[in-house]
């Protein structure tokens, strides 16, 4: 493999071209979102910690960057039908919203055991919300006649070339604005963020670790590298509820092929890192969003020999949007 090739097109569902045309199309529409830092973070993780904050992203997560990207690829034959997606959380709500943005209709099949805050926000932002039972299958078949009946174009959450490319962008702007970055460590469900970040981060720079964060109870991604298959499970259990979906086939080969490894952490090491956002960044993150700082201060990645190198580390703080029943049972335990 030639990190150094620009267009992996033939072999991959993005490259650091659709990338940057991506990043053309949304940047007037989105947040370059802020980098912060923390000495005492800092002095805990024994490294330079930089926070890419996409909680602050419009939607709330980095979700919107995709969404919008997606949205605004249509033709106008295509925008004229709308669009359709299934998701539980914050996809679901970043569709709604740059679909609004269009002014064309966003149909999303949400599961009944959805996070009530991320259904508020679809609706905040005018999409049609059509309940389904909690179940992958019910998702999918819910959504696929959603779309035979409208004729709605299908988004998957993560799926998709044209999401993998807008989730990029964020490594356009953290390599831009820091450029001495050696290592970037990104939550991981279905694969498309992670995908993007790793896509373009070391198309730009070949030698970057990219390393994936993923809850025990929701640990496909780590089985899939261990095997080089791959992997999904019968079911998952953990508070990340963003971290939920199983790798894709067109996101599993980037991942396979671009993830350096995955980091899994505990339940309650998301909780105390999510703590330590609110208590030390000042930032409301969802459980998702704190993993990355979970991970970095996890023995498996601070007891790791193979990383005492990595002195410049992004975080990306994938979202903010959490349920604050949920947030106070998990912060009062």
């Amino acid at each position: 493999m030639d990190l150094k090739k620009d267009n992996w097109t033939d072999q991959y569902a993005a490259d650091l071209s659709s990338i940057k045309e991506a990043h053309k199309r949304i940047k007037s529409v989105i947040h370059n979102t802020p980098v912060i830092s923390s000495e005492t973070l800092d002095g805990m993780a024994g490294r330079r910690l930089l926070f890419k904050c996409e909680c602050f992203q419009k939607g709330g997560a980095f979700k919107f960057r995709g969404a919008s990207n997606a949205i605004l690829s249509l033709d106008e034959e295509q925008a004229s039908k709308g669009v359709v997606t299934h998701s539980s959380g914050n996809h679901a709500a970043a569709l709604s919203l740059a679909a609004q943005m269009r002014g064309i209709p966003a149909y999303i099949v949400v599961p009944s055991n959805a996070p009530k805050c991320k259904v508020k926000n679809v609706v905040r932002y005018g999409g049609e919300v059509i309940w389904c039972e909690p179940t992958f299958q019910s998702r999918q078949i819910t959504a696929d006649k959603v779309q035979q009946d409208t004729g709605a174009v299908l988004i998957h959450p993560y799926n998709d070339s044209r999401i993998i490319s807008g989730q990029g962008t964020i490594s356009l702007e953290l390599l831009e604005q820091f450029p001495e970055i050696d290592t970037i460590i990104v939550p991981i469900s279905g694969g498309g963020l992670i995908s993007g970040v790793a896509l373009a981060a070391k198309s730009i720079n070949p030698s970057i670790r990219v390393l994936a964060a993923e809850p025990v109870g929701a640990n496909d991604a780590a089985l899939s590298k261990e095997s080089g298959r791959l992997v999904t499970l019968p079911q998952t259990n953990t508070i990340a509820d963003g971290l939920r979906a199983f790798l894709g086939d067109l996101t599993w080969p980037i991942v396979r092929d671009f993830v350096d490894a995955v980091i899994t952490v505990e339940d309650k090491e998301i909780v105390e890192a999510m703590k330590l956002c609110y208590e030390i960044l000042k930032v409301a993150v969802e459980p998702s969003g704190a993993i990355g700082l979970a991970a970095v201060l996890s023995d498996s990645f601070q007891k790791n020999p193979l990383w005492t190198d990595s002195k410049n580390v992004a975080i990306i703080v994938s979202g903010g949007n959490v349920d604050l029943d949920v947030l106070w049972e998990a912060l009062s335990k």
